[in-house]
């Protein structure tokens, strides 16, 4: 049995959280987002993963409406893309220190808050997707100070990293970060020595896709025999497995699934209560790990 909570920026959390981004899907059925944010409260959930980009503001607008101050939830924000509403992907990259700063009062307005308790520097070093070019190429240390700077201003509680390599974490440790989101699963386990460096050090490990297959080319977790065999003994779905095997994978992890379905959201949820024996842990653990360095758009 896996320990259902665990520390996040200072605080103890249910390991089980929600990622907004499929919030998108309920934009015209705006009582059916309330009503799911409501009820991912009621089954526990206290994190929630947002981005004024998740939308074009739309999630962090329903998050703004649904939540209340005695519901106690962290809400954790990104910066580092900005919405694009026409472009060839919806968002755009800016990773350049005044446009983070930017970012940071965009998020602040759409949640109507005046201090947002974890932000995320969304780096694009590593795993699927863009990568900067031209002016968008900005060294960490750049961003790290204005991040810092924003921290010390109060906008921001505390500051994560996204997207980073190992090299790029060991540099910014001495800035003080409280999570890393990379993309991560059973199926792409490229960044195992991160990830024990995080648990070393304190830090939440949050991954993004995390039962990969999200773009084509990317490992897809469901699709393992391994995992079907595990679903099918255990009478849950390959997913429930896939998150679950990650809960179980190191006590640092925290799961921030996003869904438009409120049974998805209680299937989700419910994946803190799977237990694997001996012999079924281990047949997942050697399932093969692949690249997930999949370039997109």
């Amino acid at each position: 049995m896996t320990t259902p909570t665990a520390s996040f920026a200072g605080r103890t959390v249910f390991r089980v959280g929600y990622g907004a981004l499929q919030l998108e899907r309920l934009r015209d059925r705006r009582g059916e987002a309330l009503a799911l944010l409501r009820r991912a409260v009621e089954l526990g959930v206290d994190h929630v993963d947002t981005a004024e980009f998740y939308g074009f503001g739309f999630a962090n607008d329903v998050i703004r409406e649904a939540l209340r101050p005695e519901d106690d939830v962290l809400v954790v924000t990104k910066v580092g893309a900005d919405p694009n509403p026409g472009g060839q992907l919806p968002l755009r990259l800016a990773q350049r220190p005044e446009q983070l700063r930017a970012s940071v009062e965009d998020n602040l307005r759409g949640l109507g808050v005046d201090r947002l308790p974890v932000v995320n520097l969304r780096r694009l070093d590593t795993g699927p997707g863009l990568r900067p070019e031209g002016d968008q190429v900005v060294d960490l240390d750049d961003q790290l100070s204005v991040m810092t700077a924003l921290r010390d201003e109060g906008k921001i509680g505390a500051i994560g990293l996204s997207s980073v390599t190992l090299d790029g974490l060991r540099r910014a440790l001495p800035a003080g970060i409280a999570c890393v989101q990379n993309a991560y699963s059973l199926a792409s386990r490229d960044d195992e020595d991160m990830l024990a460096l995080c648990a070393a050090e304190g830090i939440a490990w949050v991954p993004f896709f995390p039962l990969g297959g999200a773009f084509p080319g990317l490992p897809k977790v469901t699709g393992e025999p391994a995992v079907q065999a595990a679903a099918a003994s255990l009478g849950v779905t390959p997913s429930q497995v896939g998150l679950a095997w990650l809960l179980h994978h190191a006590p640092n992890v925290l799961l921030i699934p996003g869904t438009a379905d409120a049974a998805h959201l209680e299937a989700n949820t419910a994946v803190s209560e799977i237990t694997f024996d001996a012999a079924t842990l281990a047949a997942l653990d050697a399932v093969e790990s692949r690249s997930n360095e999949v370039p997109i758009g």
